[in-house]
C-alpha cells in the first residue's frame, strides 16, 4: 500500500471537491440520472485521470494504492454532490475483489483497464432475497471443457446494465467460487431494475449455461468477498456521512435566509432544536465512517464491529438528516424542483445496499459477543 499523507489526503480531496462543483451539480445529477447510462463518461474519464476509479488498485497495475481511510474521505465528496458513477461497483466491489482473491493473472488482465476506467466492473452476488451473505448465493458453477457454465440468477447487481465484465459468486462442488463473466456472453440476460433513487443503476442478471471463467483465490473464496464487502460498507458509510452532511448544511443555510412571520425561520425554538438534531446526526455519522475506516486501515481486532456499526448508523443518519431537511424547508422540498427529495431518495436507497440497517445491528451485537 502507498504511503499517503494527510497533506495527500487534503489535496486529493480539495481537488475532488472543485471538480464535483463544476461537472456535479444539481443540474448535472439531474440530466445524469435521466440517461439510460446513469453516469456522465466524460467526469468518468476525469475522475479516472485524478486517480479516484484506481484509488485502491495496487500500483503495480496502475492505481493509486491507497486504503479505506482515503477511500472514505473521497467517497464522503461523492457523497455530497450525489455523484452518478459506478465508482463503488467498478473501483471498489470489483477492484477490492480481484485483489483480495490474489489471482495474478486476473489482477494483470482486469485491475489496469478498472484503474484507467477504460472498463467497467461489478459483482453479482446476491438472490432475490438481498441477504448478501453466502447463504444468499443462487448462480451455480459446473465444469464444461476447459471452462465452465453458470446457471441461476443474480439480483441487485449495481450497474449490472452498463458493466463490460461481470464477477459473479456461484456455488461449485466444491464451495463458493468467483467466476469472471463477460458483457453479452451466452445465456446471460440482463434486465434493468426500477430504482427509488434515479441516481441509482441496479439490475437482475440471469444465467442459462452461460461460459465463465474461473478465478483463482489463495484462501476460501468467500473470504475475498468479505473484504471487499468490507471496503464496499466503508465506501457506502462515506457516501451517506458526505451526503447527510450536506443535506444538513442545506438546510442550515435555509433557515437562515427564509423568513416567516417576519422573522428568519432559524429564530424559532423549534427549529433551532431539529437543526441541532441534524447536526448531530450528521457529525456522529463521519465520526463512524471514519473510525471504521481506521480500524480496517489499522487490521485492529474491532475493526468487524466497527465497520457494522458504521453501516448502520451511517444508514440511519442519512435517511433521519434527509426526512428532517425536507420537513425544515416546508412546501418547497416537497417538489420535484427541490434538490431535497434526491438526498432522501439516496439515503433510502443506500439503506438497503449491501445489508439492511437491522442485518448490520444484528452482526454488530453478535461481533460483540452479545
Amino acid at each position: 500500500m502507498a504511503t499517503i499523507t494527510a497533506e495527500d489526503r487534503t489535496a486529493l480531496t480539495d481537488s475532488l471537491r472543485r471538480l464535483l462543483t463544476d461537472k456535479s451539480s444539481e443540474a448535472d445529477v439531474r440530466r445524469v440520472m435521466e440517461t439510460p447510462e446513469g453516469y456522465d463518461p466524460a467526469l468518468w474519464r476525469q475522475l479516472a485521470e485524478m486517480g479516484i476509479v484506481g484509488l485502491i488498485v495496487e500500483e503495480d497495475y496502475g492505481g493509486v494504492g491507497a486504503g479505506p481511510v482515503e477511500l472514505e474521505l473521497v467517497m464522503e465528496e461523492a457523497g455530497a454532490a450525489l455523484l452518478c458513477s459506478p465508482l463503488i461497483s467498478s473501483g471498489v466491489l470489483a477492484a477490492g475483489l480481484i485483489q483480495a482473491l490474489g489471482d495474478d493473472d486476473a489482477k494483470s488482465r482486469l485491475l489496469p483497464g478498472i484503474a484507467d476506467g477504460s472498463r467497467i466492473a461489478t459483482l453479482a452476488l446476491t438472490g432475490a432475497k438481498g441477504s448478501w451473505t453466502r447463504d444468499g448465493v443462487e448462480v451455480s458453477a459446473k465444469p464444461a471443457g476447459d471452462g465452465w457454465t453458470l446457471d441461476g440468477a443474480a439480483s441487485f447487481v449495481t450497474h449490472g446494465q452498463i458493466a463490460d465484465v461481470v464477477l459473479v459468486a456461484a456455488r461449485t462442488s466444491d464451495g463458493i467460487g468467483i467466476f469472471e463473466v463477460e458483457a453479452g456472453a451466452n445465456g446471460l440476460a440482463v434486465k434493468a431494475l426500477p430504482t427509488f433513487d434515479h441516481t441509482l443503476r441496479l439490475a437482475d442478471l440471469s444465467f442459462a449455461g452461460t461460459p465463465a471463467r474461473r478465478l483463482r483465490a489463495s484462501g476460501d473464496a468467500w473470504d475475498a468477498v468479505e473484504r471487499a464487502l468490507d471496503l464496499a460498507r466503508i465506501a457506502l458509510a462515506g457516501e451517506e456521512a458526505g451526503g447527510a452532511k450536506r443535506a444538513m448544511e442545506m438546510t442550515v443555510d435555509y433557515a437562515k435566509t427564509r423568513v416567516q412571520f417576519g422573522r428568519l425561520i432559524g429564530s424559532f425554538q423549534a427549529i433551532k432544536h431539529m437543526a441541532a438534531d441534524i447536526l448531530l446526526e450528521a457529525e456522529s455519522a463521519i465520526s463512524a465512517a471514519r473510525h471504521a475506516a481506521r480500524a480496517l486501515a489499522d487490521g485492529a481486532t474491532g475493526a468487524p464491529a466497527a465497520i457494522s456499526l458504521a453501516s448502520f448508523a451511517c444508514a440511519d443518519a442519512f435517511s433521519a438528516v434527509t426526512a428532517q431537511a425536507i420537513q425544515m424547508h416546508g412546501g418547497i422540498a416537497f417538489t420535484w424542483a427541490h434538490p431535497g427529495h434526491l438526498y432522501l431518495r439516496r439515503a433510502r436507497a443506500d439503506a438497503q445496499l449491501f445489508g439492511t440497517p437491522a442485518a448490520y445491528r444484528e452482526r454488530f451485537l453478535q461481533e460483540l459477543g452479545a
